[in-house]
């Protein structure tokens, strides 16, 4: 036996030791010494110093400092101390086996990318120098649109949005406005939607104006088409679906629920946020999508960074790219330029023209993989999510709703509901002691239609030595249920923090989001 399998076989019987740092590290603000420095920062220069108190730059008055910002004042060595303190308490893509992140999708993001995206070329760029200074930067946002328009099908797209969430709203607002073109506004008030696709889906309609009415599956976990065909009318303005839903089943009869909705005149919008398991094989287009979306974190390779700045891409057929929010890149006499949106366009989304950064780190993955290596990112997340799948269901007790003995695309959403009938371990507690092996575990989206939840999510990124790993910690997790219930049910024991009091997440009165909120909201009392 090699070394490697050596260290895989041991991984599935014993769950690595972990235990994590506990500083008790004060908010930095307290840790504030009045004159301290980390930095001597350079007079202010003689025409600047003129001008103080007078509008600078254009700025109205008004958005001028009457005094300096209250930040902390410390030394290098203990910012550095503080942060490094702080990360020590943390679990990470970078530093654990995270296929337990579900649809959050945590897949490996290549180093070297992060250095191009950090090059002074990038970082000092401005998002208002003109376009004969960014002609680099602007061509390689043409030439992601293209890739994406490639692995969508569609004719055009936007790389404005921040975010999945706010390309889903962006789809939205396109819907309207293209029903509104058509003097159809006032007609067409209702969105469709499935309870397995993401909430955004359903939450970003409700915000443009929409009434969402929701299908639930069938017996065999599908979306039910003729509940969709009872739902449809022409009061339908679109249908909004994830395919495969967050259960992994794919949905094969997709193209007859497109067709449903187009023949009442409805769009329909495919939320292909996570498409980890749909390159090179399957495209919006050939489904009869009119618009869909990717975000660049769950499928491209960049970094998640905690909802921002992210980018999701909106992607639409001809039909719908006069609706496209501006600005937009266009390449005239071999020049790339920003021009405005058209007359129908929605308008800006965000600021400026996106997150460079990542456009640039999604760009280097694609073309370092090629269209080969795209479709073989897909082939490997599928099978590594079919290999933990059948490892997985070997566990008395866990078990996958719907669609049995059938393979499922990227992820599954597994049910502890047998494990925890006979233990009374729930799967909340399953992933509070998957933090005492260094793991990150997620359950699932609200409403729990699945009882008792597990959404697991193995990337092209993880070895069969990391699944393996992660099976054998829910194993011993399983095996613990059952032997020593109260070790599961009194978990974490080995993180810096023991639980969150939940109540307190509901209780707007006693958040504290800045320092300054938090000394007027929490400092006489505390946090108990």
């Amino acid at each position: 036996m090699k070394p490697m399998d050596n260290i895989a076989a041991h991984r599935k019987n014993q769950p690595r030791r972990y235990h994590q740092a506990r500083w008790d590290e004060p908010v930095i603000f307290e840790l504030s010494q009045p004159g301290e420095r980390g930095i001597l920062l350079p007079e202010v220069e003689p025409d600047i110093a003129r001008a103080a108190g007078q509008p600078l730059a254009g700025l109205p008055a008004g958005m001028l400092r009457q005094r300096p910002p209250r930040l902390p004042e410390m030394s290098q060595n203990r910012v550095l101390r503080h942060y490094l303190r702080l990360s020590q308490e943390t679990l990470g893509a970078d530093l654990n086996v995270d296929v337990g992140q579900g649809t959050c999708t945590m897949k490996y993001n290549p180093k070297i990318n992060d250095q191009l995206a950090r090059q002074p070329a990038m970082t000092e760029l401005h998002p208002r120098q003109p376009d004969s200074t960014v002609q680099g930067m602007l061509e390689v946002i043409a030439r992601l649109e293209q890739v994406m328009c490639e692995v969508s099908g569609m004719d055009a797209v936007s790389l404005q949005a921040r975010g999945g969430s706010q390309a889903i709203f962006t789809n939205m607002s396109m819907v309207r406005a293209w029903h509104e073109s058509r003097g159809e506004a006032a007609q067409r008030d209702e969105v469709i939607t499935t309870i397995f696709s993401h909430p955004s889906d359903a939450a970003c309609a409700k915000l443009v104006g929409y009434k969402v009415i929701t299908i639930y599956p069938d017996a065999d976990g599908y979306p039910d088409l003729e509940a969709l065909k009872a739902a449809v009318s022409p009061r339908t303005a679109a249908l909004v679906i994830t395919n495969p839903e967050d259960t992994g089943i794919f949905n094969s009869r997709i193209r007859e629920f497109v067709d449903a909705v187009h023949a009442v005149g409805g769009l329909c919008v495919y939320d292909q946020a996570n498409a980890n398991g749909l390159l090179g094989i399957a495209r919006a287009r050939e489904a009869g999508f009119d618009l869909c979306h990717f975000n660049l974190h769950k499928t491209f390779a960049t970094p998640h960074a905690c909802g921002g700045p992210a980018v999701g891409a909106v992607c639409c057929t001809a039909d719908l790219t006069p609706f496209l929010p501006g600005p937009l890149v266009r390449q005239n006499d071999g020049r790339y330029q920003l021009v405005p949106g058209g007359a129908q366009s929605i308008g800006k989304i965000s600021s400026f023209a996106g997150a460079a950064g990542i456009m640039l780190r999604a760009y280097a993955w694609v073309m370092n993989l090629g269209a080969e290596g795209l479709r073989a990112v897909s082939e490997i997340a599928v099978l590594n999510n079919n290999y933990m799948m059948h490892e997985l269901l070997k566990i008395d007790g866990m078990s996958a709703p719907f669609a049995t003995g059938k393979r499922r695309i990227e992820q599954v959403r597994y049910s502890w509901k047998d494990l925890c009938d006979a233990t009374g371990v729930t799967s909340e507690e399953i992933g509070f002691r998957a933090a005492d092996f260094g793991l990150h575990y997620w359950t699932s989206h609200h409403p729990y239609i699945v009882p008792e939840p597990a959404t697991i999510e193995p990337t092209e990124s993880y070895s069969r030595a990391d699944l393996d790993e992660f099976i054998g910690v829910m194993r011993h997790i399983a095996g613990e249920a059952r032997s020593n219930p109260g070790v599961v049910k009194n978990a974490p024991h080995n993180c810096p923090t023991h639980r969150v009091q939940g109540e307190m997440l509901d209780d707007p009165e006693r958040w504290g989001i800045t320092w300054r909120a938090y000394q007027r909201k929490l400092g006489e009392r505390g946090l108990a």
